[in-house]
């Protein structure tokens, strides 16, 4: 018998190959211009664009964003391949839901990634809502214990549950039963939209329950409400209706500033090049995530992705030569560097 929620995640990836519209390209970081040193009085080979996170040394700030995961030829393909380049280039991963493994216990080869990518950051994926159906500390050690997991997100995805033809939208109490759950949990537990943003009343409330680390995830990328439309079987236009809902990235970065001296941001969601990381260090983030960009060349090799870390690496110390920033800690909250916001 098919198991639906394995059968979703090639859904998925099928949808984003049918239809480009699926990535909104919103281009929210282009309305920030910054200012640009003709006299940076730098060496561009001392830039040192390297980090800390989560007790790990990464060389730049970047995360490869949460994309799949499953009993399926390509979706092992493409985890290992992301956990390879993680490893290469050092930066962190996050996988995709790993909810699949408990109706699909074939799919946690899918995630078993420590051993391509012994050293780097991993972080798991189990959506919080999952807390009403059934889900339980024991099964969220489970997720950590099969990736090595150095932490665990909680997705928050009511959007795209909403559109969903079976999706779980029951999310009363839901920011308790994570409190709960990081109060057992041996690693940090971090709270992660999927492309409508986290608002500043939903980072006050994971505070209340002593999380620290928010992925604002908002609108600009992928939108897996306009995904989810295309596995709907019904008239219904309502997953096109909200394609483009939720906070630009930009904006759900500016409404966390009042929390920096308690949270740690990330910020994903319509990021495209070394530019927008920057932009979004400016911002208050310290680690930035794409997935979208990433997503085919996984689906070629290691090496592909590879290139485009490089790529993405190179762009983010160019910006911060040009910016006469010599590490990150200098870009970081440095919002004098912002020169108009169209």
């Amino acid at each position: 018998m098919s198991d639906p929620t394995n059968e979703r995640k090639i859904e998925h990836i099928r949808a984003i190959e049918r239809d480009p519209l699926t990535d909104r390209d919103g281009r929210w970081f282009d309305r920030i211009l910054l200012t640009n040193r003709a006299l940076p009085e730098l060496a561009l080979d001392d830039i040192d664009p390297s980090v800390d996170f989560l007790g790990k040394r990464l060389s730049f700030p970047l995360l490869i964003s949460s994309m799949t995961g499953g009993d399926h030829e390509l979706v092992r393909t493409i985890n290992t391949n992301l956990a390879k380049a993680a490893e290469q280039c050092g930066v962190a991963m996050a996988v995709g839901s790993q909810r699949v493994m408990f109706t699909h216990p074939a799919a946690e080869a899918s995630f078993a990634l420590r051993e391509h990518a012994p050293t780097t950051v991993l972080i798991g994926n189990v959506g919080g809502v999952q807390l009403n159906y059934g889900f339980d500390l024991d099964k969220c050690r489970r997720a950590v214990e099969v990736l090595g997991a150095d932490a665990l997100y909680f997705h928050l995805n009511p959007l795209q549950e909403a559109v969903q033809p079976e999706g779980d939208t029951d999310f009363r109490g839901v920011a308790d039963k994570i409190g709960a759950i990081r109060r057992e949990l041996d690693v940090p537990v971090l709270l992660k939209e999927v492309g409508a943003g986290l608002s500043a009343a939903d980072i006050a409330l994971g505070l209340e329950q002593g999380v620290t680390h928010f992925d604002l995830a908002g609108t600009g990328g992928t939108s897996w409400s306009r995904i989810e439309h295309h596995r709907r079987h019904d008239e219904s236009d309502i997953g096109v209706r909200f394609q483009d809902w939720g906070l630009p990235t930009p904006v759900a970065l500016k409404q966390a500033e009042p929390f920096l001296d308690r949270a740690t941001l990330i910020a994903s969601g319509g990021l495209r090049d070394g530019i927008d990381m920057a932009k979004s260090v400016i911002l208050g983030a310290s680690l930035c995530g794409m997935a979208a960009p990433l997503l085919q060349p996984a689906m070629e090799s290691a090496e592909a992705v590879v290139a485009v870390i490089e790529r993405l690496r190179r762009e983010f110390i160019t910006a911060m030569f040009l910016l006469g920033t010599p590490d990150v800690s200098a870009l970081f909250r440095n919002t004098a560097l912002i020169v108009e916001e169209r």
